[in-house]
């Protein structure tokens, strides 16, 4: 049991994180957080230009940092790039699956079937695939025995709070959130522990130019706080379930929107 006089820190020095999506927004910003207080991040996502990029921004700020190819869609590519990343990095033993994708242009009726599939293969068969393989490796290294598995999966208050024009995104997200809940119960005694994280509005590539327009000022006059999120909101759940103090942490959805969703 932890000693309650010790300060509260977050030292992942002896953690290797595989970020998911890392190109851009959200991933960008919590694999630099991770970095910072020590992990090894494997950095993965599609376009590896700009993985190159975070890479070598992390490296300047003294962290250890990889960059891998990854379409989250494919099981094939997923395993090459746990290969890949555990022969360079070490075994893995946290994984935020955060790749995503938006792509409601309107009222369902007007929107064409092949968004719908691609949508849930990126948000969901996507998460799914990455915290499978994660979790597979995380036991065959003795997560039982050690309890340090953490998988961290990007939901969304979209998977609960009801908005206009967003069936696709929200029942992608919807699916995660129910998904990861089943997945800590089925991992619940190999000691790896599966969380969600639903984050409201915040401003990134996904929604660009959204709030510059009459309906997302809209949506912002409707928010208590009249503000959209900043980027480091989620910096501190991020930081506590990829942590050893998450250690009985598992199946939860830790919504952080600043209120969005009290309006």
């Amino acid at each position: 049991m932890r000693d309650p006089f010790a300060p509260f820190t977050y030292n992942l020095s002896d953690r290797v994180a595989l970020v998911t999506g890392a190109s851009s927004g959200l991933g960008e910003r919590m694999a630099k957080v991770l970095a910072a207080h020590g992990a090894k991040v494997a950095l993965a996502a599609r376009r590896v230009d700009r993985l190159s990029a975070l890479k070598a921004e992390i490296e300047a700020h003294g962290g250890t940092a990889m960059a891998v190819a990854l379409d989250v869609m494919d099981e094939a590519q997923t395993i090459a790039a746990y290969d890949a990343i555990e022969a360079e990095l070490g075994p893995i033993d946290t994984v935020i699956a955060n790749a995503g994708l938006a792509r409601d242009r309107g009222r369902a009726t007007d929107n064409p079937i092949d968004d719908f599939t691609a949508t849930l293969d990126v948000n969901l068969k996507g998460a799914f695939l990455t915290a499978r393989e994660a979790a597979k490796r995380m036991m065959a290294n003795g997560s039982r025995d050690t309890e340090r598995g953490r998988i961290v999966i990007i939901s969304s208050i979209t998977s609960y709070d009801t908005q206009p024009n967003m069936a696709f995104y929200a029942a992608s997200k919807a699916g995660v959130s129910q998904m990861g809940k089943v997945l800590a119960l089925d991992w619940a005694r190999m000691g790896v522990n599966v969380n969600m994280i639903a984050p409201g509005y915040i401003q990134t590539e996904i929604n660009d130019g959204l709030f510059d327009t009459d309906y997302g000022r809209a949506m912002i006059a409707g928010w208590p706080r009249r503000r959209v999120i900043d980027a480091d909101a989620l910096d501190g759940t991020v930081l506590f379930l990829c942590s050893d103090h998450a250690r009985q942490v598992t199946g939860t959805i830790t919504t952080v929107d600043d209120g969005q969703t009290l309006g």
